[in-house]
């Protein structure tokens, strides 16, 4: 019994784990349609100014919380209206601009803080289950992933700046018509998908070291879970992060991490050969 809930807990901090990287990618690519290839590295940008922060002498919990989103929407903003802003429509563009910003992010990062590890540690320690030991921090992380989720559900669905985001996006003419500068709303939504992106590389900090090529794992799943989930933000990110959360934690426990991590790509490319516009393109055609 004690075993069957630590696999459960495991299963569900991979969920929350996924949601949160993948939260970022998913408004500025499911909103958008930009292929931020720096995704990656603005969630490790999140890290280092959490790590950053709290050696300079601030709480963590505000460095984590606070000034991460802050410092790398920021850096987003800023990348909107110097980059992207141009780019609009040319995908091939997008995706060669923002492989070479990431390229400068990782060098800029290994000059600053060097190529060796940094961490810190969590605030939350440690409990029993059992005879099994698990890191509180996890479940921190289920509660900041439920209530991200949520939060981005509700503006989204009853607010009406969700409201005029989610229409400028359909059709930016229209949007233009009723009074709205479309460019300013994709301005802002870039950059709080960036922001988004440094809030989960702020939570996720103490949870392990980081270097500055770390950027590369964050963007693999983050892709995977974004574009397997298909165009609805929240219910896409939700329903492929379950998904690959459980399967690769039940594979992990079965055999080794390793053959979790295949496992989960396996299942991306058996869902996108089945269903090409992901799974809320086949299940939840109408959701949020």
């Amino acid at each position: 019994m004690d075993y069957a809930a630590v696999v459960v807990l495991e299963i569900l901090y991979m969920i929350a784990f996924l949601a949160l990287t993948s939260a970022g990618l998913a408004v500025v690519f499911g909103m958008m349609r930009v292929i931020n290839l720096a995704h990656g590295e603005f969630v490790m940008v999140g890290g280092y100014t959490t790590i950053a922060c709290f050696h300079a002498g601030l709480d963590i919990w505000f460095s984590m919380l606070v000034v991460a989103p802050l410092v790398v929407g920021l850096m987003g903003l800023l990348v909107e209206r110097i980059v992207i802003r141009f780019l609009y429509g040319r995908l091939i563009d997008t995706m060669l601009a923002t492989w070479g910003l990431s390229l400068l992010i990782v060098g800029l990062i290994t000059l600053i803080f060097g190529n060796s590890a940094v961490s810190v540690q969590a605030p939350i320690g440690f409990y029993e289950i059992g005879q099994f030991q698990m890191g509180g921090y996890n479940l921190f992380i289920i509660g900041i992933a439920i209530l991200l989720l949520l939060a981005m559900w509700m503006v989204m669905r009853f607010t009406r700046v969700g409201l005029i985001a989610r229409g400028a996006m359909q059709n930016r003419d229209v949007a233009a018509s009723l009074g709205y500068n479309p460019e300013r709303i994709y301005m802002w939504t870039f950059t709080v998908g960036a922001a988004l992106s440094g809030l989960a590389g702020g939570v996720l900090a103490p949870l392990t070291g980081l270097l500055p090529s770390v950027g590369s794992a964050y963007i693999a799943k983050s892709f995977i879970t974004v574009i397997t989930g298909g165009a609805a933000i929240i219910t896409g990110t939700v329903s492929s992060s379950v998904l690959f959360g459980a399967v690769n934690q039940i594979a992990s426990f079965a055999f080794m991490p390793v053959v979790g991590e295949i496992a989960m790509l396996t299942l991306a490319i058996i869902l996108l050969r089945l269903m090409p516009q992901g799974i809320t393109g086949r299940f939840f055609k109408n959701s949020a």
